[in-house]
């Protein structure tokens, strides 16, 4: 069964009615995958020490660093507050509580409506978000390298069936499985290289997402791009005291043209650098009240990193639209249920 609608020509496939989309062969082998990534993920962090809280869904603030994407206010009993975009700022705050930390969450970003044809934006989508006490960067991309391919191999022996319903060929995920170790590479590196290819990514800012699909279509493996030029992410990603105006901070790009998997960093953890931080990107620090509170009392230094489940599925999965990946779609622009 056909689980898309076509409006037209120039337009891509967008999801078909509720009915139809989750009764479609296809949805249920990807749905069922995905129920493979959560219990792998649970799995693995479970095993190495790591506790699951379950973050809040609206705050008086969220993630200001959102690229493009506008936040969504709700009325909570007369102060203004937003749903989240992401679990940043909670994850730090809760290191008070445990020192290893994950949360499967949902973030809703209304992302510009350009995105709704790039294939891998949804308005509405969830993260496996983790956060450890006391890491480096370093540490953080060996846990997310460890998790990616431990989801990766699970899903490969227990959803073998749904792999071959979706046409998804096991063999894509062997440079994975062998064990090496995922590339690292510079954000400057990776804008020189797309120079070289003609495609003009601005130095300073992060990677476009023409620029992630070209260097991620030439991968076999997943890889790692590091050190992102200072204002061109959040004020909670921490700024390299070697290299000033370097962020310590990573995304994690998946091959076959799948583009970005995963962003994360050192945290920021002291007040003043944060306050500092908060007035160069433009952020009022009067509004972080409650989380400005709790960084001067004190919370520990870390590093964690958020990786996209939807996204993470249509790779595995081997899908061509991310909102394939959900079972109640959020395409951006798209009116849905």
């Amino acid at each position: 069964m056909d689980t898309t609608t076509t409006v037209d020509a120039a337009t891509p496939p967008l999801p078909a009615d509720p009915r139809e989309h989750l009764s479609s062969p296809t949805t249920r082998a990807v749905l069922r995958v995905q129920h493979e990534v959560l219990a792998a993920a649970r799995e693995h962090l479970g095993g190495r020490g790591f506790t699951e809280l379950l973050p809040p869904v609206i705050g008086p603030v969220t993630d200001p660093g959102a690229r493009g994407a506008k936040q969504v206010d709700v009325d909570y009993y007369g102060h203004r507050y937003k749903l989240m975009t992401s679990a940043i700022l909670y994850k730090q705050a809760s290191l008070t509580a445990f020192d290893r930390i994950y949360c499967i969450a949902p973030n809703v970003r209304l992302e510009p409506l350009e995105t709704s044809s790039t294939s891998r934006h949804l308005a509405e989508f969830h993260q496996i978000d983790v956060e450890v006490a006391g890491a480096s960067r370093e540490d953080a991309m060996t846990v997310a390298e460890e998790l990616v391919r431990h989801v990766v191999r699970r899903v490969v022996e227990r959803a073998a069936g749904e792999l071959e319903v979706l046409g998804r060929d096991t063999d894509a995920f062997a440079d994975l499985l062998s064990g090496a170790p995922f590339e690292r590479r510079t954000h400057a590196g990776a804008v020189a290289d797309l120079h070289g290819l003609g495609h003009g990514q601005n130095p300073d800012a992060e990677i476009d997402w023409e620029g992630e699909a070209v260097l991620s279509a030439k991968a076999s493996r997943p890889f790692f791009l590091t050190d992102y030029p200072k204002g061109s992410r959040g004020f909670y990603d921490r700024e390299s005291r070697e290299h000033p105006g370097l962020l310590r901070n990573f995304d994690l790009l998946a091959p076959e043209g799948y583009g970005e998997l995963c962003s994360g960093s050192e945290r920021e953890h002291e007040y003043g650098a944060i306050i500092a931080r908060m007035r160069e990107t433009g952020e009022n620090p009067a509004k972080y009240g409650w989380y400005l509170r709790m960084v001067r009392d004190g919370i520990p230094g870390s590093s964690g990193f958020g990786i996209g489940l939807e996204r993470l599925t249509r790779y595995i999965a081997g899908l061509e639209h991310v909102w394939q990946a959900t079972a109640y779609p959020k395409v951006p622009g798209v009116v849905s249920p």
